[in-house]
């Protein structure tokens, strides 16, 4: 299913509609105008497997790319907008770009980014003019509305969140079918659960550049539902948008949610969200109170699932089985799990390990980067493959992740998970953000820190440190405690909820 089939039943259906503006893209306008930019990228010379890099705060025309994108059989590259125009150069570089589209308020990013990207050479600007670049209306109003000949089906390229070095690209290997046909892999199973239809009003409140927010929001649109797409997350505006738009569907990060919850009791019980069926959350570990607060909430509507832009497997868990087995990310959906030690073997119930999915063909590689490939791959199995994170499984077949195996702190020779710790102090009134690291120990080899960020008119002063560890003390094992605490104006996290421990840490080793 695609957006093609909604532009012949429903062509005057909402495909998206922008949050801020109220803007709306219809089934019929996204159908013309993603054909019309296909020709585009076809008359410029791009070809099947070729990459279209995406430079945008989020807009309706996003989807317009996307769409062109796959119906052409080409790789789409999503960049953050937040990172420096070396960042973004490199990215453009890496993917080997032939052709960019950028939206006008990133004019300065695009144009300083592109020095460093010498495979582009065709360039669109859209919500405004950029130097160099054609203009997006002028270039589709000139197209054909006709169908390419060809339409095999295209995928993402997106690139790591970059959180431990610097990001490297995912690249999807084609499923050889049109763009009709493609169900976009394990995202089929997730929509049929989910029961996406055409009655669907999904909130979207992340940037569209992240894996789950562009790849959710594309099957709503294949079908047939409505995406609400925010051009940025705030508490109360998500709350106002669930009722304004009777939202069925949505999705979070854990860091949504503990702002939600930390809005005054008041403003929360203004808005009715009482429309949810189903809210979706992953990319980051939920702290269990976190989840067990918005299950109060909201009613038992949370959905969690773990997986990767890598598309490897998943696991998923519903409120019910999640308060039966608190913590947990649930059993696989997708691929069967393994848990295995460092050396490939796999380990017994309860024992934490890397975790691996095994599928019949492992469909993704690290582009440019063998190493790493070869990294993620079992050493004995080839259909085996992990993308980094450590867990458990118990004896119902349900996953308990530990930590990315690059956060774990190893000190005398214990693993000291780092999001135990920050659990226990994300919902403490003091605390506004939190990150544990570890740093050099000559008698252990490591210990453990806390990097704080308080809550506006906090001091960060030692009666604070104090109180912190006496919470602290209530929660964690002595072994575990922080033996320092440092605050901190701005934690980085990415704008999906993931901390960049790897600048944390370069401030303080």
């Amino acid at each position: 299913m695609y957006p093609g089939k909604w532009a012949k039943t429903q062509p005057d259906h909402p495909a998206v509609i922008m949050s801020d503006t109220g803007q709306t893209l219809t089934f019929r306008e996204l159908n013309e105008r993603s054909i019309r930019l296909s020709h585009w990228f076809h008359e410029q010379g791009l070809r099947h497997g070729d990459v279209v890099a995406l430079l945008s705060t989020n807009s309706v025309e996003y989807f317009e790319v996307y769409w062109a994108a796959v119906r052409s059989g080409l790789y789409l590259t999503a960049i953050n907008f937040h990172l420096l125009p070396g960042e973004v150069g490199y990215i453009l570089n890496d993917c080997q770009a032939t052709a960019l589209v950028a939206s006008a308020d990133l004019a300065e990013l695009a144009t300083s980014a592109l020095a460093q990207a010498p495979t582009v050479c065709a360039k669109l600007a859209y919500k405004g003019s950029i130097e160099g670049f054609e203009d997006y209306e002028q270039t589709l109003q000139a197209q054909p509305t006709e169908e390419l000949a060809e339409h095999r089906s295209g995928r993402t390229m997106l690139y790591s969140s970059g959180t431990t070095g610097r990001p490297k690209g995912v690249r999807l290997a084609f499923s050889g079918l049109n763009v009709e046909d493609d169900t976009d892999g394990g995202l089929a199973v997730m929509a049929e659960i989910f029961g996406f239809d055409t009655d669907t009003r999904y909130l979207s409140p992340a940037p569209l550049y992240h894996a789950a927010p562009l790849r959710y929001s594309a099957r709503i649109q294949a079908y047939g539902g409505t995406v609400i797409s925010m051009p940025k997350f705030d508490a109360e505006e998500a709350l106002r948008l669930i009722e304004k738009y009777k939202i069925t569907h949505s999705q979070w990060v854990p860091t949504m949610f503990v702002r939600m919850l930390k809005l005054p009791e008041e403003v929360r019980a203004k808005y009715d969200v009482s429309s949810l069926k189903i809210a979706i959350h992953a990319a980051a570990p939920c702290p269990r109170d976190v989840k067990a607060a918005m299950i109060d909430w909201w009613g038992p509507v949370l959905w969690e699932y773990y997986a990767g832009s890598e598309s490897n497997g998943s696991t998923l868990i519903n409120s019910e089985q999640w308060l039966q087995k608190p913590g947990s990310v649930g059993k696989a959906a997708a691929g069967e799990l393994h848990v295995c030690d460092q050396d490939g073997n796999e380990l017994p119930t309860g024992e934490v390990g890397k975790v691996y999915f095994e599928q019949e063909v492992v469909e993704f590689e690290y582009f440019n980067d063998p190493e790493k490939t070869a990294a993620s791959r079992h050493p004995a199995h080839d259909n085996w493959s992990a993308i980094g994170d450590l867990g458990y499984v118990d004896e119902d077949g349900f996953l308990f992740l530990a930590e990315r195996q690059s956060f774990v702190i190893i000190s005398g020779g214990v693993n000291i998970y780092p999001q135990e710790i920050e659990d226990a102090l994300v919902l403490h009134p003091s605390v506004y953000d939190a990150a544990i690291i570890g740093v050099p120990n000559p008698d252990f080899g490591e210990e453990v820190k806390a990097v704080i960020q308080l809550e506006a008119g906090v001091p960060p002063t030692d009666e604070t440190r104090e109180a912190l560890m006496e919470h602290l003390r209530a929660h964690v094992a002595s072994f575990k405690l922080p033996r320092s605490i440092d605050f901190i104006d701005d934690l980085p996290r990415t704008p999906t909820g993931k901390l960049r421990k790897h600048e944390i840490r370069k401030s303080f080793v």
